[in-house]
């Protein structure tokens, strides 16, 4: 089965690439670079042993983008790329609805004109809304919070009105909560571009002294610490769930959604302290006021997963916490 990975050489593209290649799978992938490095396709060979054809295009350039489908003859498409910054959306929503929709149009275009039948979309839990009771299931109220999420609702209706235009068009929609963690290699793991926006790789630099410490938005929630709580989940759990997903498309007619997370929730300080009984209390943290578009308190009923994927988490929070820890140690190092 020959797959292509979009945004493959981002933070979860990267390890849904090694867990397919060590699965047989044939990956191909397509990048921009706007927020992943091209040396991650060296890490991936390495890791794997195998060859990666990548192409250093953007999806928003749908003639670039044919000439890749017209000689990749694929199986199915696994659909990582875009932006992704709560807050950046907020202050670029424009930028964030141009990209993002733009670049999911492209796709299915040319998914349709070469008969591409297969489509795995990643998703996110901030598509729901916070009046849901938790854990969130996957018929809960939608209402995102911030542009981002509600691009990724957008997209989960066009693939929906996709697949019923074409009737032979079949999708899978992950709705991810919060990945962490990185591949136990050390080789691959969550680098963004510039200042991050995520949480985990904010705190590993902060331990390593690349940045002085911590932000973090909110204290006065009403959770047991006053922070934010997550669905934190292991991005290998993460990647595992797409070979999975792939596993249940071959048969699938239609559309289906399916939540990727531990069902587990776990504050920022829960994160934080976790990490710091790791790293010897390196991290120094402040507080800060609520960031816009935050929500307070989401985790995810996984149990469709479990059911209809054979979808189950493998890693602790500590595991989550000691491997982002020995990815930037390995990264410091070169």
């Amino acid at each position: 089965m020959k797959v292509l990975l979009t945004g493959g050489l981002g933070y979860i593209g990267s390890h849904t690439a090694v867990e397919l290649l060590d699965d047989g799978y044939e990956v191909e992938i397509v990048d921009n670079l706007s927020n992943s490095k091209e040396e991650t396709k060296g890490k991936i060979e390495q890791i794997t042993g195998k060859k990666v054809v990548f192409y250093k295009e953007d999806l928003c350039n749908i003639e670039k983008l044919d000439e890749i489908f017209k000689k990749g003859k694929y199986d199915a498409i696994i659909h990582f790329a875009g932006l992704k910054a709560v807050g950046e959306s907020v202050e670029q929503p424009l930028r964030y609805y141009e990209t993002n929709l733009l670049s999911t149009i492209n796709l299915l275009k040319c998914m349709r004109k070469y008969d591409v039948k297969k489509l795995i979309f990643s998703s996110s839990a901030c598509v729901y809304s916070m009046d849901n009771e938790l854990p969130f299931k996957e018929t809960g109220k939608l209402s995102p919070l911030n542009p981002y999420g509600r691009t990724k609702l957008f997209i989960e209706e066009i693939i929906k009105d996709e697949c019923f235009a074409r009737g032979d068009l079949s999708a899978i929609i992950l709705r991810y909560f919060n990945p962490i963690g990185a591949h136990k290699s050390g080789l691959i793991g969550e680098d963004p571009n510039g200042i991050p926006n995520n949480l985990m790789p904010y705190i590993t630099r902060v331990a390593l002294g690349k940045l002085d410490h911590l932000n973090i938005f909110g204290h006065d929630y009403h959770t047991k610490d006053g922070t934010c709580i997550r669905d934190y989940i292991h991005v290998v759990d993460l990647a595992r769930g797409h070979k999975l997903a792939l596993d249940k498309i071959k048969d699938l007619k239609g559309c289906e959604v399916y939540n990727l997370g531990t069902g587990t929730g776990y504050s920022v300080l829960d994160v934080v302290n976790t990490f710091n009984s790791i790293c010897g209390d390196k991290v120094r943290y402040e507080f800060a006021p609520r960031r816009e578009g935050d929500s307070e308190c989401n985790y995810a009923d996984a149990s469709k997963a479990k059911n209809g994927l054979n979808f189950k988490t493998k890693y602790s929070l500590k595991d989550m916490c000691e491997s982002a820890y020995n990815y930037e140690k390995n990264n410091t190092k070169k």
